[in-house]
């Protein structure tokens, strides 16, 4: 079980159980990073794979598998609470950088945990904006293609 903690937000939470550009690199860094998130990335990560299903991008039996697998892995997950605390950074990061809701909800989730944690994580994304505004806040951003 890897020790280091990085932040993911759904978009790459996305590559690690759909095939698609950046997905090795993202398969790579959950093996090496105990993932950080927050409580919304499930829910996001639920809605994705139903969209891609009622797409057509993914067969009936793989949705399915990989939603066993997402149940499976997010035991393991670390997710910060959506609370007043995050909701209050995140309306503050909205200010700031004009970010989407949820994307403000990563970045205030993200900014919470390194201060109530002590430590500087790495934010891994594949959003450009949130990309730009997490890395204004000054979070160490790697970006996943």
């Amino acid at each position: 079980m890897p020790q280091a903690r990085g932040y993911f937000d759904t978009s790459v939470l996305v590559k690690r159980y759909v095939r698609e550009a950046g997905s090795e690199t993202a398969r790579a860094l959950m093996r090496r990073y105990r993932a950080v998130s927050s409580t919304v990335a499930p829910l996001e990560l639920m809605s994705a794979l139903h969209r891609r299903r009622t797409a057509g991008d993914l067969l009936e039996a793989d949705f399915h598998a990989i939603v066993a697998r997402v149940n499976r892995d997010r035991a393991f997950w670390e997710l910060v609470e959506v609370g007043s605390v995050v909701l209050d950074r995140a309306e503050q990061v909205v200010q700031q950088t004009a970010l989407r809701t949820l994307d403000a909800l990563h970045v205030a989730s993200a900014l919470l945990f390194q201060s109530v944690s002590g430590q500087s994580i790495p934010f891994f994304t594949s959003d450009s904006q949130q990309r730009g505004a997490a890395a204004r806040l000054a979070l160490k951003v790697v970006w996943i293609a």
